[in-house]
């Protein structure tokens, strides 16, 4: 490969990995496997030792990605650096040079930097890009396992991970009834439970946390020793990372054990650590740009086996995403049988060249989710379908952030009626209790339900329903009762239930008020009208317009009329005066209201306008925090915009 050729392919593999980096750290989101990650890693770094030269963002010379602007930042007192890794058990045994080191469980969550002064936990802060992190002490506070309070009084400085388990996060996953919406791993949902803005949320995800390294801890004779240091903090009560002490006699039984015991390991690992107990040694043998010489990183070496694929299922599901999932003749792997696979998205399985009949290897990325690693025929001869396996309705390509995917565009598909349903029956929408998206997919299945209006005449089907799982006369009777409750409701609910895009409940509340919940002069108005409302604009105005303009959708509101009786929207009686022309942001946790929208009802009624960013336009910046360093309390004091607590704005403003 001549060098330009090398170069360019350098080019493709950085930013490529950054683009894996950013959605992995940034956005809790994996568009490429840890398998795919590392050998396109290992290429790069091998290219850049061949060529001698580093592209600038290489991701062997940077480390981590910007953290988020939703919470304050702030810097670390000594970056944090990534460790050099390895998959050979030899290479791992060299490494010791006959020094005895502790060998620990490497855990797959979020890194998080904890300072405690005075014996008080004072501060955490999230990894981050390793220089600077975000701030989440108020959620560290609620974590499952971490001391409030320890027997030490100077200033105490640790890092360890933030983690999720495996029977935790399978039930928050149970709890969403959307299969789009679930969390695709422990370490996504844990990522953003340690980073809410609400620290009850956090506090209901049973967040743990487990030390792996002591930074500072002044006064405290340690008889250079890491071991000593681990002692220490799980004298103080912290919960240590599980390690074993190592020698080169013993290393690869040591690993064996570890292996062993991940199969049924109950906390998400990608692999181990190795760590000099030695801690002068470790120190004296200082760091390369990115990585510690003190210790390094052992990543499994992914059990793989070769199988035939036996065909690709497309899987719709209620966005209009059709999934490719790899079919396979089964195979044992880490001690289960194995015989599908997330082909994740079309740019995937087109990189992987498949073909129904193709010898393929297959693995389970972290020991647990299977994969496919490489396809050893390239026959690349599966076509992509032209239509819908739900509906029949034509597909197509389009490209999205993760990739090139697959839609179905028919609008009446099976597959997408269901999420349609559940936006009709949400607590902001009609508001019907009883009808989950289960129970929804149930009924569409059955014939009961076909439109909107079929909802409020599901008693023709009393004597099928009473008989189906999980339903009885009791629950059949509440779901009853709740759909005849939901007959009742203001014009804001109903428009907002039609699902109209870019058409929140704010802006339909905004469009209604303008007309007084006249419909019918809200029906008249054009584009240009409703887009010189208050707050409406041109995307608003655009796309009510636009949904009104068909003539199936201006039936479908006529009938459901027909079954309602229509309510004014109650203006709220905590707002004292008139608030038209003032623009407010919130942010932060609340106290007195349920959560940021509810917030936002009362401000919106009073004839004001809340929005996302601080800007000159901005009245005043509701925070409970006032002498929070978050971006938006800075941008504020930089404009000279007031901020005010929740409590400060009930009393000048309600």
């Amino acid at each position: 490969m001549a060098e330009i050729q090398k170069q360019q392919r350098m080019r493709e593999l950085v930013e490529l990995l950054q683009q894996a980096s950013k959605a992995y750290y940034a956005e809790d989101r994996e568009i490429i496997s840890n398998f795919e990650y590392d050998r396109l890693y290992d290429e790069l770094e091998s290219l850049e030792k061949e060529t001698g030269v580093v592209l600038a963002g290489s991701p062997t010379v940077t480390v981590g990605y910007e953290s988020v602007d939703e919470l304050p930042k702030e810097a670390h007192e000594k970056p944090m650096l990534s460790l050099g890794k390895t998959k050979d058990r030899q290479e791992l045994q060299s490494w010791l040079q006959g020094k005895e080191a502790l060998l620990s469980w490497k855990l797959d969550g979020l890194t998080v930097v904890l300072t405690y002064r005075d014996g008080k936990l004072a501060k955490a802060v999230t990894r981050g890009n390793g220089e600077v992190g975000e701030v989440i002490t108020a959620n560290a506070r609620v974590f499952k396992n971490i001391p409030l309070q320890i027997s030490y009084m100077g200033e105490l400085i640790l890092r360890g991970e933030a983690v999720i388990s495996y029977p935790d996060f399978e039930k928050v996953n149970e709890q969403i009834e959307d299969v789009d919406a679930k969390y695709k791993n422990p370490r996504n949902l844990c990522s953003g439970s340690v980073r809410q803005l609400n620290n009850k949320i956090t506090a209901e995800r049973n967040v743990r946390f487990y030390a792996f390294a002591l930074v500072k801890a002044d006064g405290v004779d340690f008889q250079n020793s890491r071991e000593e240091q681990f002692l220490f903090l799980k004298q103080q009560g912290f919960d240590v990372v599980e390690y074993k002490r190592v020698t080169e006699e013993n290393l690869q039984d040591t690993i064996s054990y570890f292996e062993e015991k991940i199969r049924s390991y109950e906390i998400p690992s990608d692999g181990l650590v190795l760590t000099y107990d030695d801690i002068a040694y470790g120190d004296s043998l200082g760091m390369t740009a990115k990585f510690p010489r003190n210790a390094i990183a052992f990543k499994w070496q992914d059990e793989i086996r070769e199988t035939t694929l036996l065909e690709i299922e497309w899987s719709p599901s209620r966005t209009g995403l059709i999934n490719p999932v790899a079919i396979f003749e089964p195979v044992e792997l880490e001690g289960t049988t194995v015989s599908r696979a997330s082909v994740h998205n079309v740019s995937v399985l087109r990189s992987l060249k498949l073909g129904i009949g193709d010898k393929i290897t297959v693995y389970k990325a972290n020991m647990i989710i299977p994969q496919i690693a490489d396809n050893l025929t390239g026959s690349d001869t599966l076509e992509i379908p032209a239509c819908c396996p739900a509906c029949g309705g034509k597909t197509e390509i389009r490209q999205v952030k993760e990739g090139a995917s697959l839609y179905c565009t028919n609008p009446l598909c099976a597959a997408k009626k269901i999420k349609s349903f559940a936006h009709f029956v949400g607590r902001d929408a009609m508001n019907i209790e009883g009808l989950s998206e289960a129970t929804l997919e149930k009924f569409i299945g059955k014939g009961f339900i076909h439109t909107y209006t079929d909802i409020y005449h599901l008693d023709r089907f009393q004597s099928e329903i009473v008989e189906m799982e999980g339903f009885g006369e009791k629950s059949y009777q509440k779901l009853i009762s709740s759909i005849e409750k939901s007959r009742k409701t203001t014009l804001p609910r109903l428009l907002y239930s039609l699902g109209i895009a870019n058409v929140g409940l704010s802006g339909a509340k905004l469009l209604c008020r303008h007309f007084q919940d006249d419909l019918e002069m809200l029906l008249q108005a054009d584009a240009a009208q409703l887009s010189r409302i208050n707050g409406v604009g041109d995307v608003i105005a655009g796309a009510f317009c636009s949904f009104f303009a068909e003539e199936s959708n201006r039936k479908l509101l006529e009938d459901l009329r027909k079954e309602l009786q229509m309510e004014s929207a109650p203006v709220s009686a905590e707002v004292g005066r008139s608030l038209a022309g003032m623009t407010f942001v919130i942010t932060g946790s609340l106290e007195h209201y349920e959560n940021r929208n509810a917030m936002k009802d009362v401000i919106e009624a009073a004839g004001g306008k809340v929005t996302g960013s601080v800007t000159k336009k901005t009245s005043a910046l509701i925070n409970n925090d006032i002498t929070s360093s978050s971006s938006k309390n800075k941008t504020a004091k930089e404009l000279g915009i007031p901020i005010i607590t929740e409590e400060e704005f009930m009393e000048q403003y309600l």
